[in-house]
């Protein structure tokens, strides 16, 4: 997942919200960092894309992202 397809994720799963989702929550699963923060970091964007799913119980067949038309499996 590159960076642009992160952020199409997250702008077409939590629309209004995405940029408080990516700048103000704490993920557990990527250090304690925001997402903003890891990816910053260069922690792989898939990567981050999966701990906010997570963190947000975003139902499994919506996370493998934008732009995919079947999940990708791991």
């Amino acid at each position: 997942m590159r960076r642009s397809e992160f952020h199409r994720a997250v702008h077409d799963e939590f629309g209004a919200r995405a940029d408080s989702v990516v700048t103000d929550l704490i993920l557990a699963d990527i250090g304690g960092r925001t997402a903003a923060d890891a990816l910053a970091a260069g922690v792989d964007p898939r990567l981050v894309w999966l701990a906010l799913c997570a963190e947000l119980d975003v139902p499994v067949e919506r996370r493998y992202g934008v732009g995919r038309l079947e999940p990708r499996r791991l």
